[in-house]
C-alpha cells in the first residue's frame, strides 16, 4: 500500500511540473504582485503597509487555479478505480493527493513570494514573517483544494463552485496569515499553525468520504 501511495505521489508531482499545472499558479501570483505597485503608485510606505496582505490574497486566489486537475481527470480515465482495486482506500488516495499537490504547489509558491516581496519593498523581518506564514499555510491551502476538488468532482461548473467554496473556508488562514505581518507577539502564527494543522488532519477523511460517496 505504501509503495502504491508513493508511486501515486511521484506520478502526480511529475505530471504537475510537466503539464504546467505548477507554473500557472506561480505565473498568476507574480502577475498579481507586479500589477499591484502600478495600481497604487510608487508610494513605498503604502506598499509596505498593504503589500503583505496583497501577496496573501494572491496566494489564496492562486489556489483556485488547479482545482479541476486534482481529482476529475483520474475519475474520468479510470485511474481512481484502479487504485481502489489495488487496495488503496479513498482516504489514502486523498492523502496522496494532498502530499503531491503540496509538493507541486507549496515550494514554487514560496519562491514566487520571495521574488514578489521585492516589488512590495518587503525586507527583513516582514519578509521572513510572510514566508513563514505562507510555509505554514500552504499545506492547509493544498488540503482545502483537495477537499473541494473531491466534493465538486463530476459536477457541472465545478471550477466556479470550487471557488465559491474555497474562499470562505480559507478566510481564517487569510486573517491569521496577513495578521501575522503586523503581530509582534507571534500569536497570529501560532493560530495559523493550529488552523493549518486542523485542515491537514481532516483532509484525507473529508475528501475520502466525498470520493466514496461519489463512487456510490
Amino acid at each position: 500500500m505504501i509503495a502504491s501511495l508513493s508511486a501515486l505521489i511521484w506520478r502526480d508531482v511529475r505530471q504537475s511540473y510537466a503539464s504546467g499545472g505548477t507554473w500557472l499558479p506561480v505565473i498568476f501570483y507574480l502577475s498579481a504582485a507586479t500589477l499591484f505597485p502600478f495600481a497604487v503608485g510608487p508610494d513605498r510606505d503604502l506598499l509596505l503597509q498593504t503589500g503583505g496582505g496583497i501577496l496573501w490574497i494572491a496566494a489564496l486566489l492562486a489556489t483556485l487555479l488547479p482545482l479541476d486537475r486534482l481529482i476529475q481527470p483520474d475519475l474520468d480515465n479510470g485511474v481512481h478505480d484502479q487504485l481502489i482495486v489495488r487496495g488503496l482506500t479513498d482516504e489514502f488516495i486523498a492523502l496522496g493527493r494532498l502530499i503531491s499537490h503540496w509538493l507541486a504547489f507549496g515550494p514554487p509558491l514560496l519562491f514566487a513570494a520571495f521574488l514578489a516581496s521585492g516589488l512590495m519593498g518587503l525586507e527583513g523581518n516582514p519578509l521572513w514573517t510572510l514566508l513563514a506564514s505562507l510555509a505554514i499555510a500552504t499545506p492547509a491551502l493544498a488540503g482545502l483544494a483537495v477537499m473541494i476538488a473531491a466534493l465538486t468532482a463530476g459536477l457541472k461548473g465545478a471550477g466556479a463552485l470550487g471557488g465559491l467554496l474555497l474562499i470562505p473556508l480559507a478566510i481564517p488562514l487569510l486573517i491569521f496569515g496577513a495578521g501575522s505581518l503586523s503581530d509582534q507577539s507571534g500569536s497570529a502564527l501560532l493560530f495559523l499553525g493550529a488552523v493549518s494543522l486542523l485542515l491537514v488532519a481532516i483532509t484525507p477523511f473529508a475528501a475520502g468520504a466525498a470520493l466514496k460517496a461519489g463512487r456510490e
